[in-house]
């Protein structure tokens, strides 16, 4: 039989676990459009407390990368809930540490980079129009994209 160690306090945790708050960032996170100019990236820190009724404030940037990045995480942060906790009957206020990465999106193909096959089909046909006695030609092309 193992001794575990018994905590002696009960911290807030977000509903679902770590996998669930992951999720939340990854829906929620919207780039800057700064940052998307600028190519920026990286991991911003943010410190802040939570309460025991699951409240997050005093929502700090411990290490930020800048370009609406770091705002953005704040955001984020400010916005989430946690459950509630209990001690004893004693309020406790813990702070939490979080990490926002920040990664480009993957970029679309530009279509000058895509290779275009087109095939010819069809009669050349020319007609001409005897009111004005201007030829107008049509042509059918079929085009097929490579990626």
């Amino acid at each position: 039989m193992k001794n575990r160690p018994k905590r002696f306090l009960n911290v807030p945790e977000y509903p679902g676990g770590k996998k669930a708050f992951k999720e939340y960032i990854r829906k929620n996170l919207i780039y800057p459009e700064e940052a998307l100019k600028k190519k920026v990236q990286g991991v911003v820190y943010i410190v802040a407390e939570v309460d025991d009724n699951g409240r997050v404030y005093h929502v700090g940037i411990e290490k930020g990368i800048g370009a609406g990045c770091d705002e953005e995480a704040v955001r984020l942060i400010k916005n989430i809930q946690y459950y509630a906790v209990r001690n004893k009957g004693v309020r406790v206020k813990t702070k939490k540490r979080f990490r926002i990465e920040f990664t480009l999106p993957k970029q679309q193909p530009l279509l000058s980079d895509k290779k275009i096959k087109y095939n010819l089909t069809g009669n050349k046909s020319q007609e001409t129009s005897k009111a004005s006695g201007v030829k107008t030609y049509s042509y059918s092309i079929k085009l097929k994209s490579n990626q």
